[in-house]
């Protein structure tokens, strides 16, 4: 077993894909995703206080253990962000397809109200071999074991830095994409750009966000 759980955390519960897309606010194009995308859906572990020696977390409860199995090697985002937000828990996502297998999981920020979270960006690791997918249990509680499995999977992504909170890592890292995609909007449009005094005026925007990218 890739994650080295103890049997008191065993659920071993298959959960019927269509009770995720049944109701009606379910976008045709999900539907089809659930229907053609993933052949069986289960519940295999839960992660809490009362299944291993773990003292609660602040903002993760319990964290579960989904076993996806797919009919081909991908799966559209929103399929698991649809899982995410019907489920008020943080969830762990084991892919699997043709014996090779991926880890999935989004970083849920909570937010006011009881149990409620916002699923926010997705970190995943490449197709491995079970063997080669070792994610570690580590922390004395819950929201910890959550942060270093959300690291583990992400990988270089979210840099272990003993100064910054998870959110912080998430945040600088979402910024970072973000001004990627300045850089590469702002370089078409020097490009295109005929005059000399405008294409001056964009290379010195260009200049500043390629500087805060550089300090993150």
């Amino acid at each position: 077993m890739m994650l080295d759980l103890p049997k008191s955390t065993e659920f071993n519960k298959r959960i019927p894909k269509q009770s995720f897309y049944e109701n009606l606010d379910v976008s045709p194009s999900i539907k089809k995703y659930f229907v053609e995308q993933i052949k069986t859906i289960y519940w295999k572990n839960k992660i809490s206080p009362e299944t291993m020696n773990l003292a609660p977390g602040e903002i993760v409860t319990e964290l579960q253990v989904f076993e996806i199995r797919l009919s081909s090697n991908e799966l559209d985002e929103s399929v698991l962000s649809l899982i995410d937000k019907k489920i008020p828990y943080h969830i762990l996502f084991i892919l699997e397809y043709n014996g090779k297998y991926q880890a999935w999981t989004a970083y849920k920020e909570a937010v006011s109200g009881n149990n409620a979270f916002k699923v926010g960006t997705y970190y995943h690791t490449e197709w491995l071999c079970e063997s080669e997918l070792l994610l570690k249990i580590e922390g004395l509680n819950i929201d910890k074991v959550y942060e270093n499995l959300v690291r583990q999977i992400a990988g270089e992504l979210l840099r272990n830095d003993s100064h910054e909170s998870l959110k912080e890592s998430v945040d600088r890292e979402r910024r970072k994409q973000e001004l990627k995609k300045q850089i590469e909007t702002l370089q078409q449009k020097v490009r295109r750009e005929k005059q000399l005094n405008k294409q001056m005026k964009l290379n010195s925007e260009l200049k500043k966000i390629k500087k805060e990218l550089e300090e993150l």
